[in-house]
């Protein structure tokens, strides 16, 4: 079942990168306490990704922190080391990069997009969602495109 407006995020084991490599997070010390942007993208380098959802929120990240937000993150089923050479190929450090390379949180959410036709795995849908201290308050998911997940639609549910 799909997450909802008014659902908890689950609390599952993560990667960012660290220092020295990756490193483990959770999605309970992601949000915990904070307002935080979370969207999340089919894969990382794929064209749609790069080209229209990933940027929108490398443009609009001050914007969207100087409405309230403490943090914005990005998630996709890729390991924390390509993660970080996307985050650093699209200029995207103000951006927490969230490793789900086993796709734990990504079926927890109800969100997965089987892609093993194309050769892609299990991957994440395309959406992003606000959430006040772990509690899901917006919630756009994409079937084609980036408009309902977009750095825009976000901006205007703030």
């Amino acid at each position: 079942m799909t997450i909802q407006v008014g659902d908890r995020i689950p609390n599952i084991e993560l990667r960012t990168m660290g220092e020295s490599g990756p490193e483990p997070i959770t999605s309970d010390a992601v949000f915990a306490g904070k307002r935080v942007v979370l969207f999340a993208v089919p894969g990382a380098f794929t064209p749609g990704c790069s080209q229209a959802h990933l940027p929108g929120f490398v443009v609009k990240a001050d914007e969207i922190l100087a409405k309230g937000v403490d943090r914005i993150a990005c998630m996709a089923v890729n390991d924390a080391f390509v993660l970080r050479a996307w985050q650093q190929a699209q200029n995207a450090e103000a951006i927490l990069m969230l490793a789900d390379g086993n796709a734990e949180l990504t079926r927890a959410l109800g969100l997965e997009l089987d892609l093993r036709s194309a050769g892609m795995g299990i991957r994440c849908r395309r959406f992003a969602l606000i959430a006040d201290d772990g509690i899901v308050q917006w919630l756009g998911i994409d079937d084609r495109g980036v408009d309902k997940s977009s750095a825009e639609s976000v901006l205007a549910q703030l």
